[in-house]
């Protein structure tokens, strides 16, 4: 059962999400529809959170770029976090 629970984990899977597969698990009379819709609704916020990430690298690769990283003032990663959290705020 640990083992199960530790795979779960390392696939992602929340706390209340291995529980409920694994009652699922525990239950002779389970479909596999079931299990499958959870597996399916994880990869769908698994998908998400990797578009998200992808869109944040681009965005701080491209920051990165514009900087000089040399004694001058100029930093657009500053900048940037600046000019969005006061965008964000109004």
């Amino acid at each position: 059962m640990l083992r199960f629970i530790r795979r779960g984990r390392d696939l992602g899977f929340p706390v209340a999400e291995i529980n409920e597969i694994l009652s699922l698990w525990r239950d002779s009379l389970r479909q596999s529809a079931d299990v499958k819709r959870i597996a399916t609704a994880h990869m769908t916020e698994l998908r998400e959170k990797i578009d998200s990430l992808e869109l944040i690298a681009t965005t701080l690769q491209s920051l990165i770029e514009c900087c000089s990283g040399d004694n001058r003032p100029d930093y657009p990663i500053l900048d940037d976090l600046e000019n969005t959290a006061d965008r964000q705020q109004l």
